[in-house]
């Protein structure tokens, strides 16, 4: 089930209108800085495809003088590494773009995740390789996904070892989740 519903909302996301698109990365991108702008380190997914855009975030983090941190998958595991503006990052075999260098250990006040879907108890619906969830697994950072208003749905349970949201930023606002 879980992989038809993986699949229905990547075609969601693909068909979104470019205008309405860009309309409401603009207006998630907003939320994020409102409601974050005082934290001071960021570690957040570097879109590709359809996913919800990270571009602007990053850049308009960075030129606030804030820590940014992409991932970079080691294994089975998920690190995260430092990102500056204009630093080389290499494509990896999930067709993602990551950054070199040392992980970063130091503390992570915000951790901006990806997702297909999430349902209404703050459980996302990501791509199935548990990476995100094996990362929030104890993490001390505010854990938020960011997506456009028509992926927040309950047609999926969530599995035990699925790591819940502590909000969910769209364009049309935040959802805080009671976890």
């Amino acid at each position: 089930m879980k992989d038809e519903l993986r699949y229905k909302y990547r075609i969601k996301r693909k068909y979104f209108q470019h205008s309405r698109r860009e309309v409401a990365d603009g207006a998630i991108c907003d939320n994020v800085l409102a409601l974050f702008g005082g934290m001071d380190c960021f570690f957040i997914y570097n879109s590709f495809g359809a996913e919800t855009d990270t571009k602007n975030i990053i850049a308009s983090l960075i030129s606030r003088g804030k820590r940014v941190l992409l991932p970079r998958v080691e294994g089975d595991e998920m690190v995260p590494v430092e990102y500056r503006e204009g630093d080389e990052l290499t494509k990896s075999a999930f067709g993602v773009y990551e950054p070199q260098g040392q992980a970063y250990a130091g503390k992570i006040d915000v951790v901006i995740v990806p997702l297909l879907a999430v349902n209404s108890r703050g459980y996302r619906l990501g791509y199935g390789g548990g990476y995100y969830d094996r990362f929030l697994k104890g993490a001390a950072a505010v854990k938020v996904g960011i997506a456009y208003d028509f992926q927040l749905t309950d047609e999926f349970e969530e599995d035990g070892w699925d790591e819940p949201l502590d909000l969910l930023i769209t364009e049309r606002g935040i959802y805080r989740f009671a976890n």
